[in-house]
């Protein structure tokens, strides 16, 4: 028999004090009743109970034991209740992974509306530009941007598609012109991304349904978007960024969109989280937050906003 529920048998014949009423308080028969105090007894090799018609009476070794047995049952139940409550209301820690870009410029102004609204948790957050295995390196939900390798076991739900556009500040437009085409892109500034990919200064462009790769010459090559935006905003020459990544820099007119005709690319934006039957309430919370801030995830909310 199952010997965590002897024990409860047993802690309730004591209270009881006998094995009749132990069974009408479990509603079990009086012969199972002692079968789990028998097994208990046979399992520790020692009497727990002294047992004559009238009364039972603990042991020496029964009383010590029923006092160890109170406590690891009064423990579990809490355990019970702590598990309980924190499925049904978002407590402790909720491990979180986020892609840097859009951490640092989209993640980290609403994270503190999230706190608000669960005071109970405690937000571990990571930025890391790499991709990063949920369940093993222990994280509860993570944001990923369409170019990282998702695990196919997990839960996948697209937040928004970012657009990839050109930019630059008004007053480079105003010293350089504006790039009428494509093509125009190679007599001009660019700010360059250190990705493998675009480090062989050519941009590739959507022009007439097809993909040209434009030659650029690279003002300036950085892996750090933020030193990138930093020289756009400074007049340096045209940047090429995801939406999401601009902050309010197009709304407020610090940048301007250029070729806006022509597609330079999209990336997903994704949240994902293990697949699991039971969603802790943390994350399912977390989900929730996030599928409301991001309604249609066919759009991109950053330049539909403007």
């Amino acid at each position: 028999m199952d010997r965590l529920q002897s024990m409860r048998v047993f802690a309730k014949v004591v209270e009881q004090g006998s094995f009749a009423r132990a069974g009408m308080a479990l509603e079990m028969s009086n012969a199972v009743v002692t079968r789990h105090v028998a097994d208990l007894e046979q399992h520790l090799g020692t009497r727990l109970l002294n047992r004559t018609t009238r009364k039972l009476s603990l042991t020496e070794t029964g009383n010590g034991y029923l006092d160890r047995v109170r406590q690891i049952l009064a423990d579990i139940d809490e355990a019970d209740a702590a598990a309980s409550e924190a499925a049904c209301k978002a407590t402790g820690t909720l491990r979180l992974y986020c892609h840097p870009n859009f951490g640092q410029s989209q993640l980290a102004h609403m994270l503190p509306r999230f706190a608000a609204a669960h005071p109970g948790l405690v937000l571990d957050v990571t930025l890391a530009d790499r991709t990063v295995d949920l369940v093993e390196d222990g994280y509860d939900a993570g944001i990923f941007i369409g170019v990282q390798k998702v695990d196919g076991n997990m839960i996948v739900r697209p937040l928004g598609s970012s657009t990839v556009i050109l930019t630059a500040s008004p007053d480079y437009v105003r010293r350089r012109g504006a790039p009428l085409a494509p093509k125009a892109l190679s007599d001009h500034d660019c700010l360059n991304h250190s990705f493998d990919q675009m480090r062989h200064h050519a941009w590739r462009v959507q022009c007439n349904g097809k993909e040209i790769r434009v030659p650029i010459v690279s003002k300036m090559i950085s892996n750090s978007n933020e030193v990138l935006r930093q020289a756009a905003l400074a007049g340096m020459g045209i940047m090429l960024r995801t939406s999401y990544t601009l902050g309010d820099d197009l709304s407020t007119g610090k940048l301007v969109q250029l070729l806006p005709e022509y597609c330079t690319g999209r990336l997903e934006v994704l949240l994902v989280y293990p697949s699991r039957k039971l969603v802790s309430a943390k994350v399912r919370a977390f989900v929730d937050f996030m599928t409301q801030a991001f309604p249609d995830p066919a759009a991109d909310p950053w330049l539909s906003a403007l």
